[in-house]
């Protein structure tokens, strides 16, 4: 069945992998707009489940790849608090701001905002570590934010195509991703990346199930609610996660980011099939500006770090 796979060279494998991520993402941002509109779940209720549910299964898979080497991050108190604040301000800041944008908004929109963190690292390196941007950064900054207005204005600059908080959490999901990205990166040095996401997956877990206990107040669950919960674990965790470790084994690290774009793509499809959202011209343009502006980032800054090397 998959012998054509078999005689792809490693960069093609590499790069179907990484867009199969993408793609899952996107498929996981429809089906939470689904639970959150559809079935009417609680925030607080699926985030303790969602993160409980992805948590243990991370670990679990983690103990059976790596054995005992799953404890090696505990090891230094700097590698604790990292994790933690990955855990905290990356993890669970990331999928709380995610779910409420789309409770009250959609996940269109949503996934646009997310899409900008790479735009917001940039921002947050010429803050906290006056690292000062090049002159295309800024063009590319004015290209994002003209796609973002179209996006959410559809157009019109006299009202939002979004309620107004949908908006702001919104952003705060773009901030967060770029945590998301970011507070990691010392800890996937010395340890595998999935041990990393479980750990830090549970004390997202932790986070959400002190404010609201899983087994609590449980919402009335219809089977496509139960099947939705299942489907955000398996194509927003698990299946994105999976193929993004096998994708990075095949091709290079700036391949696989250019195929996000595959994610707010996905997703504008999805929208319009399942919910019959209607994408005005100026939401079109606007989402292809974004993506064009955060691709030309992602270029720009692979090329500048060539040339420094």
């Amino acid at each position: 069945m998959f012998a054509w796979y078999r005689k792809l060279n490693n960069n093609t494998k590499g790069i179907l992998l990484a867009g199969l991520a993408s793609v899952s993402w996107g498929i996981a941002g429809v089906i939470t707009q689904f639970v959150s509109q559809n079935e009417s779940i609680p925030a607080s209720w699926f985030l303790s489940a969602r993160t409980t549910g992805a948590g243990l299964i991370l670990i679990l898979a983690s103990a059976i790849i790596y054995r005992g080497r799953i404890f090696d991050i505990f090891k230094s108190w700097k590698s604790i608090a990292i994790l933690v604040c990955y855990g905290l301000f990356g993890l669970a800041a990331n999928m709380g701001s995610f779910y409420v944008s789309i409770q009250t908004g959609n996940a269109a929109a949503t996934t646009i905002l997310q899409y900008l963190a790479p735009l917001f690292i940039v921002i947050g390196a010429f803050i906290f570590e006056h690292r000062k941007p090049v002159k295309m950064d800024l063009v590319i900054f004015v290209i994002a934010i003209v796609g973002v207005v179209l996006s959410i204005t559809k157009g019109d600059l006299s009202q939002l195509s979004i309620p107004l908080d949908s908006f702001l959490w919104g952003l705060v999901t773009g901030v967060t991703a770029a945590l998301y990205v970011v507070l990691p990166r010392p800890l996937g040095k010395t340890n595998p990346p999935i041990v990393v996401m479980g750990w830090g997956t549970l004390i997202a877990s932790l986070a959400f199930n002190l404010n609201h206990p899983v087994w609590r107040d449980v919402p009335p669950l219809s089977t496509g609610a139960i099947l939705g919960v299942l489907g955000i674990i398996f194509f927003g965790t698990l299946l994105t996660f999976s193929t993004l470790i096998y994708a990075s084994r095949f091709t290079s690290s700036e391949n696989i980011s250019l195929m996000d774009a595959l994610q707010p793509v996905s997703t504008f499809i999805l929208s319009v099939i399942f919910f019959k959202e209607s994408l005005s011209l100026a939401e079109v343009i606007g989402a292809i500006m974004v993506i064009i502006a955060i691709y030309l980032l992602q270029y720009t800054q692979r090329n500048n770090h060539l040339l420094d090397s």
